[in-house]
């Protein structure tokens, strides 16, 4: 069995708004850890980009769904170990890809 896509738009849209809120929290505990605050991970910055660009179009109605992995995957899987939100990031990839799950197909 797959990974449980979001059963609506309000879920996903959520989901999303939670990848948002980890991907900001991430950065704040390595801008804690790092005392050299420009050298973050090399992956940080296009996770985030990545990201906070799926909710902006969700928030401006310009979001459509693909058969692809969403751009920042391969990168998030890369880099699995420094990410622990990466089943989230999952969630929403295999949602973006398959689309809601009206149907309750994956229980």
């Amino acid at each position: 069995m797959g990974l449980k896509r979001a059963r609506s738009a309000e879920e996903f849209a959520e989901m999303v708004k939670q990848a948002v809120f980890e991907v900001d929290d991430l950065r704040d505990c390595f801008e804690f850890e790092v005392e050299d605050l420009h050298k973050f991970p090399n992956f940080l910055e296009p996770l985030e980009q990545g990201i906070k660009r799926i909710y902006r179009d969700m928030c401006d109605g310009n979001y459509r769904f693909g058969r692809e992995d969403l751009p920042f995957m391969e990168l998030a899987m890369e880099n699995s170990r420094d990410i622990p939100f990466l089943f989230l990031l999952k969630r929403i990839n295999e949602t973006h890809r398959r689309g809601i799950d009206v149907d309750g197909e994956d229980e």
